[in-house]
């Protein structure tokens, strides 16, 4: 009897286990599609709409990659509840499109996962929640300490950052950070 418990109980580890890991997966996504219902209802009315009636949060801006076909819907603030859920605008950077660093952050093996696969030269289109549209071009990244980003908050250009745990395949988290640097080519201003 001992003999057959152990291989079911282990079976019955792993499917909680395997569902969990599922269910992180499915919540991202499903947020993903109210956030960009939300979203457009922003840009439709000019209004920041919540994606859900309790959210402590809003879109922001959509972030897309077409070579590679990735788009996200990017929150405001970048609390642990909000990260869950989207990139998001870290507190005090700049808006996407405004004179200085815009800066995105989301987790590694859910909204930022694409990161990559992103090369130099690759363009990145966002729209922010009002409708306006720029266009960046990716121009260098690097892996720093969590502690250590060399993100300038008073940098004078127009410039974005997203930003990811490092490395890419980590089971847990660790100090370093990656960072995707990019400027500014063209807005529709």
């Amino acid at each position: 009897m001992p003999r057959l418990i152990s291989p079911l109980v282990l079976a019955l580890i792993g499917l909680v286990l395997f569902g969990n890991g599922a269910y992180i997966h499915a919540k991202a996504w499903l947020a993903q599609v109210l956030l960009e219902r939300a979203f457009d209802r922003s840009i439709a009315t000019g209004q920041a709409v919540k994606p859900w009636s309790w959210a402590d949060t809003w879109p922001v801006a959509r972030i897309e990659i077409k070579r590679i076909g990735v788009s996200a819907i990017v929150l405001e603030g970048a609390s642990g509840q909000a990260l869950a859920f989207g990139p998001g605008h870290i507190d005090h950077t700049a808006a996407a499109g405004e004179r200085g660093i815009a800066v995105y952050a989301a987790h590694r093996d859910t909204h930022f996962r694409f990161l990559r696969n992103v090369a130099i030269g690759d363009v990145i289109d966002v729209t922010r929640s009002d409708g306006q549209h720029f266009r960046y071009r990716a121009d260098s990244s690097a892996v720093v300490r969590f502690d250590a980003s060399g993100i300038d908050a008073a940098a004078q250009g127009f410039e974005l950052v997203l930003a990811t745990c490092w490395p890419f395949d980590a089971i847990s988290s660790g100090p370093e950070r990656y960072i995707l640097h990019a400027t500014l080519i063209e807005t529709d201003r």
